[in-house]
């Protein structure tokens, strides 16, 4: 599918909602894509990317960033607190801030460097065992702590579970935003992001419907 397709099917959905076009930001996942699809996305003018690792952000966005424009790179992966530095350096966003140790270490990097890119708080909102983020009944704990911190908290992220209704996710964080007082919501994949445009996203995740079936090899 195409760049120019994902965006008018965004801009739809934000129609269908109700909402103003553009409210959207559409966040192409470049983990793992070989350089010559980026630079591809990059020559049709997008200029937000999203990489879930710090250490293959590093190695590819700094030659970008010297070669193209305006260049927005998020972190949407987990973040371990050894590589905060290195992250709060590369990257415009973080979407993975999930835990006290992480948020305090970000804080003290903060005062430290002077600057920290926008946070999102990531909810699991299925609480899933295995996944990353804070539980649903102690989000609003959670962003009152970092906000306590001076952390520029922006939203909420979440990952729904593979096998249920996404929607009921995104409406999920959709209320823990609003009772917070917090706009941001990073929400919805390749499979389900009109879904999550309905519900109020500001930010969808779209990797493989731009780029193409990832090579893990």
């Amino acid at each position: 599918m195409s760049l120019a397709e994902i965006s008018a099917r965004i801009q739809k959905a934000e129609d269908a909602a109700g909402r103003a076009r553009g409210s959207t930001e559409l966040i192409a996942v470049s983990k793992v894509q070989p350089n010559e699809r980026v630079e591809a996305v990059l020559n049709e003018g997008h200029r937000l990317f999203g990489e879930n690792k710090v250490q293959e952000a590093a190695g590819k966005w700094p030659d970008f960033r010297d070669r193209f424009e305006s260049v927005q790179v998020h972190l949407i992966g987990p973040l371990q607190t050894n590589k905060a530095r290195q992250a709060m350096q590369l990257f415009e966003a973080i979407h993975s801030v999930d835990r006290p140790k992480l948020a305090n270490t970000l804080a003290r990097l903060t005062q430290e460097l002077g600057h920290c890119p926008d946070l999102f708080i990531q909810v699991n909102t299925g609480e899933e065992p295995q996944k990353a983020g804070v539980l649903p009944a102690d989000a609003d704990g959670f962003i009152k702590d970092c906000r306590d911190l001076d952390l520029p908290v922006v939203g909420l992220m979440c990952i729904p579970p593979v096998e249920e209704e996404p929607s009921l996710h995104f409406a999920l964080l959709a209320k823990i935003a609003k009772r917070n007082g917090l706009e941001g919501l990073s929400m919805g994949m390749s499979s389900d992001f009109e879904r999550a445009v309905a519900l109020g996203a500001t930010h969808v995740r779209v990797g493989s419907a731009i780029f193409g079936a990832r090579d893990y090899g």
